[in-house]
């Protein structure tokens, strides 16, 4: 099964300031604030949704297809990605532009200042999917994630068009788009990803009810944190899935891209929406217990030793065989 992973590429540049923002402000001088702050803690990680997914499916032997732009600077992330099982070719490099950067400082109180440069992601509705099928002999699936909102709308058009099947996946995109944008974004979805919250202001922003919704999807998965997942489809029986128990809790930054991970990796292994849900939640539990989104690594007796304690036998058994 070929499956094409399209959103954002980016690097998280994350600094540590050792004492208080609000000591360093001045009430009356707010409206002039200039302030400069000596960090004493940097780490570069990898990021964006689509490479965050990608990597996970890599890790599982599922061999994605990374869609997205990047800029000159991607060299070594493209590596590492290739490395982890990662088909990059159909990544488009700017000729002018870095790769998207977040560029963050947090203080001792926890407090965040950060920005987003989106830079190379702009140029992603440039892509042609198209060029992309035609490459790897023809697409299965095509998960549309967060990514530049123009990109978003041409590649669900053109899976419409060429009748390519498509999973829709908002997530960070979801504030900023109006009811219109989302109504062309689901409708005919294969598969519809949200957590619980953006359900709701799907639900909202478009003015569909939850039935609306079901009858112009083919399945609504809603990732419900630490209770699991929620898989529904019009006139079926809601399949429900839980997680499995966590040995610590370190970071849940790239949570959700590691379930959309395992889940699209069960579907290319053909185990049936259950499993595949039991895998993502899975892997989502050791991106919880890692700092960084692809920091982790997948032992596979590991892996299989902890999903059959939290999944029974028979489910291990479907499983083990597509990780050997």
């Amino acid at each position: 099964m070929r499956i094409a992973v399209t959103g954002s590429i980016a690097t998280d540049h994350l600094m540590t300031f050792p004492g208080r923002f609000a000591d360093q402000l001045v009430a009356d001088q707010l409206h002039t604030v200039s302030l400069s702050f000596l960090v004493d803690k940097l780490d570069v990680r990898r990021g964006g949704v689509a490479a965050n997914i990608a990597f996970g499916m890599g890790q599982l032997g599922t061999r994605p297809i990374l869609v997205g732009a990047a800029g000159a600077d991607f060299d070594e992330y493209r590596a590492w990605l290739e490395r982890h099982g990662v088909d990059t070719d159909s990544v488009r490099i700017s000729e002018t532009l870095h790769t998207a950067r977040f560029v963050c400082t947090t203080d001792a109180d926890h407090n965040q200042i950060g920005s987003f440069y989106t830079g190379a992601m702009s140029e992603a509705r440039l892509i042609e999917l198209k060029t992309v099928a035609d490459r790897v002999g023809g697409l299965d699936l095509v998960t549309i994630g967060a990514d530049d909102p123009e990109a978003m709308l041409r590649h669900t058009e053109e899976c419409r068009t060429r009748s390519i099947p498509f999973a829709a996946d908002f997530s960070q995109q979801i504030a900023r788009m109006d009811g219109d944008e989302i109504r062309i974004l689901l409708d005919g979805a294969t598969y519809l990803f949200s957590n619980e919250y953006e359900k709701g202001l799907i639900e909202s922003k478009t003015g569909w009810s939850d039935a609306e919704i079901l009858s112009r999807v083919g399945h609504r998965v809603t990732t419900l944190g630490p209770q699991g997942v929620r898989i529904e489809r019009a006139g079926q029986e809601t399949i429900e899935v839980g997680c499995p128990e966590e040995e610590r809790k370190a970071d849940p930054t790239g949570v959700g891209d590691a379930f959309r991970a395992g889940f699209l990796s069960g579907l290319a292994w053909g185990v049936g929406l259950e499993r595949a849900a039991q895998v993502g939640c899975m892997l989502a539990t050791l991106v919880i217990e890692t700092v960084g989104t692809q920091e982790y690594q997948l032992h596979r007796a590991h892996f299989m030793e902890r999903f059959t304690k939290a999944y029974g036998d028979e489910a291990a058994d479907e499983v083990r065989e597509h990780l050997r």
